[in-house]
């Protein structure tokens, strides 16, 4: 599948065709993810990848609750200079994400199998998190990781305006896209 919209290179479809045809295989084990067949799964990196469109340039980036790597490890894909700190605390999610870091021989990425409670503080330029939390409380855990400029990007759905008036002090931007809603936020203002 081709992503006309986005400029991508061929490694970076090279790598999604690898992801996906592991994803497949191992969610018949594991199950971690609901997305079952090829055309889901990448349905699932074009919604990880969107944000490309409207992102600057990164140099770190912290996705909270990584899953089976969306939107994490699909971003790393594309951002090969950026480097990525993927936290999954589940054990086969884990494993999965160190699999195809190692099989594909990313030396951006890293995983921490931990809850991000339990990460040592330190800042980031993005925090990425999808189908984690509610807003508010997303930012209670992103607190620790935030620097003047960093940005959150949180992946939420079409009832995202119901999270805003807890975060209504924030400068923040909606990205509509189909049913997704990116909330970009600009971190420092909101603590």
């Amino acid at each position: 599948m081709i992503y006309e919209d986005l400029a991508l290179d061929e490694d970076f479809y090279e790598k999604c065709s690898f992801f996906t045809k592991e994803i497949l295989r191992w969610n018949k084990i594991h199950n971690l993810t609901g997305a079952k067949t090829q055309k889901e799964v990448w349905e699932n990196i074009y919604d990880s990848i969107y944000p490309i469109k409207f992102l600057p340039d990164i140099k770190t980036v912290l996705d909270i609750g990584t899953g089976a790597g969306f939107p994490g490890l699909i971003l790393a894909f594309a951002h090969k200079k950026s480097s990525f700190l993927l936290v999954e605390p589940r054990n086969k999610r884990a494993a999965f994400l160190n699999f195809i870091i190692s099989s594909l021989e990313l030396k951006n990425v890293k995983v921490e199998k931990k809850r991000i409670q339990k990460i040592k503080p330190k800042p980031f330029d993005l925090i990425t998190s999808r189908a984690v939390d509610k807003t508010f409380n997303l930012l209670k855990l992103c607190k620790p990781f935030v620097k003047k400029d960093t940005l959150l990007l949180f992946y939420k759905g079409t009832e995202v305006e119901k999270e805003l008036d807890m975060i209504k002090d924030c400068d923040f931007n909606i990205i509509e896209k189909d049913k997704r809603r990116y909330l970009l936020i600009k971190g420092s203002k909101c603590f």
